[in-house]
């Protein structure tokens, strides 16, 4: 089965956006603000994988369950919704014919941008 959309991590991502957790930054950015295996090892260790997994738009139902293979598609910096990430994944989505991601995150990148 295909990676599918997070519902879950679209309503965390739109509720940040409301919120104003929103970094405006540049399209090619997202290699120098994503977060590093380390970042994402003590997020985990602090916060669980839920919530981890509340950061991105991919849930592969097929990937072990509770494993960082499970998830893909990040959208921030587990503070701030990023738009170079928004960019970036709504790119690789569409490439990767995941259809109902590259669509939220153009819908994400509304949001943004008329924030």
């Amino acid at each position: 089965m295909a990676t599918k959309l997070n519902k879950k991590a679209l309503a965390h991502a739109r509720k940040l956006v409301k919120e104003g957790k929103v970094e405006h930054d540049s399209r090619d950015d997202w290699s120098e603000h994503a977060p590093s295996t380390e970042q994402e090892n003590t997020f985990i260790d602090k916060n669980g994988f839920a919530d981890f997994a509340a950061w991105h738009l991919g849930l592969d139902p097929d990937a072990s369950e509770g494993t960082k293979g499970s998830v893909s598609f990040p959208f921030g910096d587990f503070k701030k919704v990023h738009r170079c990430a928004v960019v970036s994944l709504e790119s690789r989505a569409a490439q990767h014919d995941h259809d109902d991601i590259a669509a939220a995150a153009k819908k994400l990148l509304e949001e943004i941008d008329a924030d």
